[in-house]
């Protein structure tokens, strides 16, 4: 109460500052491989949450105002609650019968005006009842995406959502005042110190309650720690409504913004923290199979794809070390017998002292296609003598660790659809033999083919040579079965 904030604006501003940014928190649990996580989980539970509580706030702010004033009518207040109902009531069983005459009409940028118009309605309805605009953007995003057609609504908005976005922060920035920063420093350090320090402590006891391990309470904590988008929001109506007074306003903006741009590198002291904890130097816990503490292959992602690799080497006894950034299976893993090390395994210091140096190869089993792309970059240069092995997930990928001069890759469903088709083949009557052939044959011309497309993969020819390929590939394929008279009881050379 130094800086003179009544209870009233107290009220709000507390509201604001315990919010999450909802964008950057599903960032970084993204990063750090938390999505599938307990930890993840719980966090995203929090962030919709908050999103939901984002309503009653918006809706408090004028009542928190009004009693600043001490002047609350409280029929008018119940006629807005009302008509705020009425508005959610209405739109719900409203909006699906126009949106189905929209899409009869068969044209897409009537979907586009009409969303627009839902949303300029609702905040011009909201702002008309005394109550924040925002709240009406926001009521009508909840309305749009209980509609059946919100996948169409999603791609018709979606040239607004970066514009509109880039708008909001460039008026969040301009409305900065850093002045307050010298002004009030001992007041912005001891928010970012007690009231950060807080938050985080309250998350933390909530992770704990939930039953997650420390490792995973200090991520949860962490992820969560700064102010949200909404709370610029929150924080304009208030100073609309005199509840703030100007510096007031620009002390709390500060401190949110401060917090965003803090929580990036709050998150990387974070992980060494971790890293040091779950990644001791001197480990000498050795797994039943291993005899050398130098791997021989590193696995970086242990998912199901890192898993079914990581378990046929186990099985010919090789050593393996596993770099793996969800904590929970680090945990898990660990439990199991695996030398396994939690981080960014796109860090170079986390390769040597995963051993990097000494195995002979890598397997690359990222989830992110950048992630794999740098790290191939990462061991061509600091590492040129580990054999690199990657996992792709499609053709674009495969023709990016081609270019990268990366030979040994597998994509990832493409030997599977090759199983399952075969045995297609075999149930329309083909013979077990000539099937394996028929599929040998397809692998041999679809990688020729990868190959040839490889140096126009990213022009704009590269439909109609694809097509053209195609039709090559059928061709050739057809020439070379038609070549296949030896007997269909034996396998030839080329199995």
């Amino acid at each position: 109460m130094t800086t003179g904030f009544s209870w009233q604006a107290a009220v709000v501003g507390g509201i604001g500052l315990a919010m999450s940014s909802t964008a950057m928190a599903l960032q970084l649990m993204r990063e750090k491989g938390m999505s599938r996580s307990e930890a993840g989980q719980l966090g995203f539970s929090v962030l919709l949450f908050q999103d939901l509580a984002v309503i009653p706030a918006l809706a408090l702010v004028p009542l928190l105002a009004g009693s600043a004033d001490e002047h609350v009518n409280w029929l008018t207040v119940g006629m807005k609650v009302l008509a705020f109902a009425g508005m959610l009531i209405g739109g719900r069983y409203l909006l699906r019968p126009v949106f189905r005459f929209i899409a009869s009409s068969g044209v897409r940028e009537v979907f586009t005006a009409a969303t627009l118009l839902l949303v300029l309605g609702s905040a011009l309805f909201m702002e008309a009842l005394g109550l924040s605009m925002a709240l009406g953007t926001f009521i009508a995003g909840v309305l749009l995406a209980e509609s059946e057609y919100r996948h169409e609504l999603e791609i018709a908005i979606d040239p607004f959502k970066g514009l509109l976005l880039g708008l909001f922060f460039i008026s969040v920035g301009m409305a900065l005042n850093l002045g307050v920063l010298y002004t009030h420093l001992l007041w912005v350090a001891g928010e970012r110190g007690g009231a950060g320090g807080g938050k985080m402590l309250v998350l933390y006891l909530l992770a704990r309650l939930y039953g997650l391990r420390s490792s995973e309470r200090m991520q949860f904590a962490g992820v969560l720690s700064q102010g949200g988008e909404f709370a610029f929001v929150l924080f304009s109506l208030p100073a609309s409504q005199r509840l703030f007074q100007h510096d007031q306003m620009a002390l709390l903006l500060v401190a949110v913004t401060l917090s965003m741009m803090t929580t990036p590198l709050l998150m990387k002291g974070i992980d060494k923290l971790l890293s040091r904890r779950l990644n001791p130097a001197d480990d000498t816990g050795e797994a039943p199979w291993v005899e050398d503490d130098k791997p021989q292959v590193i696995i970086v992602g242990f998912g199901r794809f890192g898993q079914v690799i990581g378990r046929l080497l186990m099985a010919n006894k090789m050593r393996i070390t596993v770099l793996e950034r969800d904590i929970s299976a680090v945990n898990l893993m660990r439990n199991y017998g695996y030398k396994v090390y939690f981080g960014d395994a796109t860090q170079l210091e986390l390769l040597r002292s995963a051993g990097a140096e000494e195995a002979q190869s890598i397997v690359i089993t990222c989830n992110e296609p950048e992630d794999t792309m740098r790290l191939v970059e990462m061991c061509q240069q600091h590492f040129p003598h580990l054999h690199i092995l990657a996992r792709a997930r499609g053709r674009v990928e495969a023709h990016e660790l081609l270019q990268a001069g990366v030979t040994q890759f597998s994509r990832e469903t493409f030997s599977s659809a090759l199983e399952l088709g075969r045995k297609a083949l075999i149930t329309l009557g083909m013979h077990p033999h000539q099937a394996q052939r028929a599929q040998l044959h397809f692998r041999r011309l679809d990688m020729r083919m990868l190959r040839e497309l490889m140096p126009v993969h990213t022009d704009t020819v590269q439909i109609s040579r694809v097509r053209e390929a195609r039709r090559e590939l059928e061709e050739i394929f057809q020439r070379e079965m038609q070549k296949e008279s030896r007997q269909l009881d034996g396998w030839d050379e080329f199995e």
